[in-house]
């Protein structure tokens, strides 16, 4: 048996609740894994809410799309790591906020990259990776990202400054120091969005839209039409005729080989962050959604 925060129902953090569940053994291209820290994400919150529709929960549905822990048994046909072994999984079926998870995608946690690193890292790297490559970012190209210093803006700012790109980054106005220290040029969210990129660069070459809190419209009109613009999360994407990008099964485990690279190398710096134990997770959903707490949280099993 394995302790898991699970969906009593949708509605408030008060649906969440501490259990004993059956966890099982892994099945074929498999591993489980012992917990040391689990991701809490704001797309947590907006499932446990009942607002995201897209994915299979309902009531007995453990959250969290990303955890790191070790490795305590392995399936039939997985053969690039065993049990005793460090790793970060990414969990697109969720279950992450639990002692024990199945996990189809991991990848493996160096010992210079600490605990609660790795655990932070997959969810936001993975999306990170993935559109940077679906953009295909270049050297001396000039990045958009809406929402830099959110969990994935953070890491792909990075990433695309890595690459040789110029990034402005759209954040709040008392945010400017800390999107500068990431290599990018920050501008504020506002009704003078379209004039401030302008002002910084001119015409962009592709946007990344981390936040879903608008400003799609300029984005298209910066990049000259919507063929390099992506958002994680606008409701408004097909409308506008920009893409809705979500996981790639065939492009996941390249996506948190870069990302897990990059930390690794010491190229990526990733938000602060604060833990707290499995069982505060109701607690921690009610502090993030009224906005007392806006660093990343990991539970602790």
């Amino acid at each position: 048996m394995s302790r898991a925060v699970v969906l009593t129902g949708f509605g408030p953090p008060s649906v969440l609740e501490l259990r004993d569940v059956e966890v099982g053994s892994p099945g074929a291209g498999q591993i489980r894994v012992a917990v040391t820290f689990a991701g809490v994400g704001p797309t947590d919150l907006a499932i446990r809410a009942g607002k995201v529709k897209a994915f299979p929960a309902g009531p007995g549905t453990t959250l969290g799309f990303e955890a790191a822990g070790v490795v305590d048994a392995v399936g039939a046909g997985v053969n690039d790591v065993v049990p005793g072994q460090e790793v970060a999984v990414f969990l697109p079926r969720l279950g992450g906020y639990a002692d024990h998870v199945l996990a189809e995608y991991w990848v493996p946690k160096p010992a210079s990259v600490t605990w609660e690193d790795a655990a932070a890292l997959p969810a936001s790297g993975e999306a990170a990776a993935r559109t940077l490559a679906e953009l295909q970012v270049r050297e001396a190209e000039t990045l958009l990202v809406l929402g830099g210093l959110g969990s994935v803006g953070t890491i792909a700012a990075q990433l695309a400054v890595g690459r040789g790109a110029q990034v402005i980054s759209a954040v709040r106005a008392t945010d400017f120091a800390a999107a500068e220290k990431l290599g990018a040029v920050p501008v504020a969210y506002g009704p003078d969005l379209l004039d401030q990129v302008r002002a910084k660069a001119g015409r962009v070459d592709a946007v990344l839209d981390a936040a879903g809190r608008g400003g799609l419209e300029a984005a298209v009109e910066l990049a000259g039409g919507t063929e390099r613009v992506i958002t994680l999360s606008d409701h408004r994407a097909a409308q506008l005729g920009v893409r809705l990008s979500g996981p790639d099964p065939l492009r996941v485990p390249a996506a948190l080989a870069e990302a897990m690279a990059a930390l690794t190398t010491r190229a990526l710096t990733l938000r602060p962050r604060i833990t707290v134990p499995l069982a505060q997770a109701a607690d921690v959903h009610a502090r993030l959604e009224d906005g007392r707490v806006r660093a990343k949280v990991l539970l602790a099993t």
